[in-house]
């Protein structure tokens, strides 16, 4: 068949975006499977064009007939894949035991829910940028400043990587072993200074805070013996899945890939916390609903506390251009690991004046004489007018804004002796009985309870005294109500400056996490958040004095963790500082799972031309592991030399480089570290040693 068919087939199968991956080329496995399917769009397409219909079809009286096999033999003979597919399948890199052209399979509901997915982030947006000659360019991409006739810098999200592709339980269980710990340092505020060994409490745990910087499924599965059983409080933002989020993977696999990931991670750290423990998560409504069944699955529905609503914006600025309700909400699924054995706190938190408070009451030790006035009545005379028509008369219309203030501020000096009247909770009999008598009394009615305190029966009900709703807070008091599963108040405005860091997305308000942890935790206790981001998690435990483990995978470079953390030791005082009263002081380890394979996709990703990566591809192969299917010889002596090859993008190149990589292999496994191979430094050997309590 000659080549101008060929073309004029590729350009005609481009025109259906199914066919068409994200940088613009044609999808060969998927055309396969829409023809051995019988796909009436692409058998339209087709049928549609005299060429195609001409090779691909009989005629039987009035009736085209589509013969598949013959255009399924077109494609196999003809390559008819992108370029990557061509020369992966060329290089021998397989999926799933096929190579990439005669794998079919697209879209599975929950595929590999027995695997490990990587979730490695090689940028927050999870985007890679390749580039693409254009010879034509459509007005919406004109629109994007893309011109005719010359490259153009286009993006495309990652694909799903999984560290195994096939069911294997000895490549999990090597997977997941305990990884060696590299560049361990402790930060204090003396500086920076070489760690020596851990610090440990009685019963042999570890008490330094951590930072560990790597893959967080790993770091997790690295901790578990050390910490099993240990961790009061989890707390994770993990990506939300929302299409523009840092989990940016390919949407066929989007839904499915997302719940591996945090399925896997999950797991494990459920055997991090204590009987006592709980977890929080963090979400929006995009994923709520298939992370509760997740959570469920995994910490059992006897043991979901709620789902707290979050408001996190109000319905302003760009928010109101959006279709239906206006989106100011997420979420916080709230679980313990076993319900029965967790140590339930109750919250408060800050409320203006309560309407209901409208009684003022002049006690004295004779209950009889006790007298109740009316409180807008009493603070217009304790302000020295006869009547608010006085004080309308000197404050004119000041006055509907001002007396709210001194009604609140009244309310709140005088707590003790502001009540409501009320129906009392289960009223006994002898109770009912009162408070009928109370009715025609002008003072109240005394009760006596069991343990000795008193109940005030009058006009018909109980009285509610306003300092019973007062707490201290951040060591002042405060008028309170109970915290319900709807937190409104936690202002997210201003909070980009707390820390002395920014995050790009999803930064949360220290005071959040200051309400979680207080409610769960007590001092020395350890929290963990394996999302760390830009750190508030860890930032605000050790404000509270808490232990903390953070584990982290992006370097957010001047926004690190590492950075606020550091800012915190420092006596930073932005985000919740003043209320607890932080002057500075205290001290985190940071440790690196330390990088095999990691270290070359790095190396890879810093490439920039073609050269460099052909002159780095003889340190890939003689220094780190590559894929048993790779067919190095070929590769080298032929394949990386070809014009097409050179054609490539550097983006796919480097893509087709990293497929090369053991996935298995990206960290170094404890019981190798000792290898000289792996060149670990005698310092990281003995504390990695020292902290899984291992003896020479």
């Amino acid at each position: 068949m000659d080549i101008a068919f060929k073309e004029h087939l590729e350009k005609l199968l481009l025109k259906d975006s199914r066919l068409v991956d994200e940088q613009g080329e044609l999808k060969g496995n998927v055309v396969k499977k829409f023809a051995n399917e019988l796909d009436e769009t692409l058998i339209g397409y087709l049928l549609e064009d005299e060429r195609t219909r001409e090779h691909f079809f009989i005629k039987l009286k009035d009736v085209y007939v589509f013969k598949a096999n013959d255009f399924i033999f077109f494609l196999e003979q003809n390559k008819l894949d992108n370029s990557f597919t061509k020369y992966a399948n060329r290089i021998g890199l397989t999926f799933n035991g096929k190579f990439l052209k005669d794998n079919t399979d697209i879209v599975l509901d929950f595929p590999y829910k027995d695997c490990i997915l990587e979730g490695g982030q090689s940028t927050e947006e999870g985007l890679d940028s390749y580039y693409e000659y254009d010879t034509e360019v459509s007005a919406d991409d004109k629109k994007k400043g893309y011109e005719p006739n010359q490259y153009n810098e286009k993006q495309a999200k990652r694909k799903e990587v999984f560290f195994n592709n096939i069911i294997a339980k000895d490549e999990i269980d090597r997977l997941l072993e305990p990884k060696a710990f590299a560049n361990i340092k402790e930060y204090s505020k003396d500086g920076i200074k070489k760690l020596t060994k851990f610090n440990r409490n009685k019963n042999g745990v570890i008490t330094d805070n951590l930072i560990v910087k790597g893959n967080n499924l790993l770091a997790l599965h690295s901790l578990k013996k050390e910490f099993k059983g240990q961790v009061k409080l989890i707390y994770i933002d993990p990506p939300y899945n929302t299409g523009s989020d840092s989990f940016a993977y390919n949407d066929n696999f989007n839904h499915s890939s997302w719940l591996t990931f945090v399925y896997n991670r999950l797991s494990v750290a459920r055997n991090l916390l204590s009987e006592n423990g709980c977890i929080f998560v963090h979400i929006d409504h995009h994923q709520v609903g298939y992370l509760n069944i997740l959570l469920n699955d995994i910490f059992n529905l006897r043991n979901k506390v709620q789902i707290i609503a979050v408001k996190t914006a109000s319905p302003a600025g760009f928010k109101t251009v959006n279709p239906g309700p206006i989106d100011v909400t997420e979420y916080i699924l709230f679980y313990t690991k076993e319900k029965s054995s967790f140590n339930f706190k109750k919250g408060y938190v800050p409320v203006g004046y309560n309407k209901n408070y409208n009684l003022y009451v002049e006690k004295s030790n004779d209950v009889t004489k006790w007298q109740f006035i009316p409180i807008r009545e009493k603070v217009i005379k304790d302000l020295g007018f006869k009547d608010e028509k006085e004080a309308k008369a000197k404050y004119g219309n000041l006055w509907s804004r001002l007396y709210p203030i001194l009604l609140e501020d009244f309310t709140y000096k005088n707590a003790e002796n502001v009540v409501s009247v009320r129906d009392p909770h289960k009223p006994t009999e002898t109770v009912k009985k009162l408070m009928k008598e109370s009715k025609d009394l002008p003072y109240p009615i005394e009760y006596k309870r069991e343990d000795d305190t008193s109940m005030y029966l009058y006009n018909g009900g109980a009285l509610a005294f306003y300092s019973n709703k007062m707490q201290n807070i951040d060591g002042k008091p405060t008028i309170t109500e109970l915290l319900t599963d709807f937190w409104n108040h936690i202002s997210w405005a201003g909070i980009g400056k707390e820390g002395g860091v920014k995050l790009k997305n999803g930064k949360k308000p220290e005071k959040l996490l200051k309400e979680i942890i207080e409610l769960t935790t007590s001092e020395g206790d350890i929290v963990m958040d394996y999302h760390l981001g830009s750190g508030t998690t860890a930032a605000v435990a050790h404000k509270l004095n808490r232990q903390y483990i953070g584990i982290e995978q992006l370097d957010y470079g001047d926004n690190d963790s590492v950075i606020r953390l550091q800012n915190v030791i420092k006596g930073d005082g932005t985000g919740v500082s003043n209320s607890v009263k932080w002057k500075g002081g205290g001290s985190f380890v940071y440790l690196e799972l330390a990088k095999n394979n990691e270290q070359a996709k790095e190396l890879i990703g810093e490439c920039k031309s073609y050269e460099k990566l052909v002159e780095l591809f003889e340190e890939l192969y003689s220094k780190y592991f590559l894929h048993y299917n790779v067919r190095i010889k070929d590769f080298k002596e032929k394949i990386i030399h070809e014009d097409q090859f050179k054609a490539l993008s550097l983006e796919k190149q480097k893509e087709m480089f990293c497929r090369m990589l053991d996935n298995n292999q990206l960290y170094v496994n404890l019981d190798e570290m000792e290898d000289k191979h792996f060149g670990l430094s005698r310092e990281d050997i003995a504390l990695t040693k020292d902290f899984y309590q291992l003896k020479d």
